[in-house]
């Protein structure tokens, strides 16, 4: 009985140790600083027809747009942005709803982004952009947001 219970004891100890050298590697969530953040209007190719969705009510478009600052030396993908936009009566412009797009790619350093968003066309102007981050992984995490990219 000694035998056996010293046999299980070594096969776990193997596979534990064995998991820290056969491990998938791990692609930590990494911040990224933005800087001068405004926004402009959409050019009119990708604002045209613009509706709210789930109704039909007109929707104004505009490009959120910054700086991107990666001080990690390595490129990031799949940069989710996060911020709260408010009104010109400091109203929310998106309720509930706090990311706001994607950067597919920061490199080291400096890079510009920019985000289309679209919302109500009742809302006032100018629009007050607030707590914006963003954070990303060093590989791609999603690999289904690149099919149709890498078949062409």
């Amino acid at each position: 009985m000694k035998f056996k219970a010293c046999a299980i004891a070594l096969l776990s100890l193997i596979l534990w140790v064995s998991s820290w050298v056969f491990s998938p590697p791990s692609y930590a969530l990494t911040s990224i600083k933005l800087k001068d953040i405004g926004y402009q209007d959409c050019p009119p190719e990708l604002a045209q027809g613009a509706v709210m969705s789930m109704n039909t009510d007109a929707a104004n478009c505009y490009l959120i747009t910054g700086t991107a600052i990666n001080e990690t030396g390595k490129y990031i993908v799949d940069a989710d942005v996060f911020g709260r936009i408010y009104d010109a009566n400091g109203n929310p412009a998106m309720q509930n709803r706090t990311r706001l797009g994607t950067i597919p790619e920061v490199p080291p350093g400096e890079s510009t982004f920019a985000i289309p968003i679209f919302m109500s066309a009742t809302q006032p102007t100018p629009l007050q952009l607030k707590q914006f981050k963003a954070s990303g992984f060093t590989a791609r995490v999603r690999p289904f947001y690149y099919d149709d990219f890498e078949s062409n």
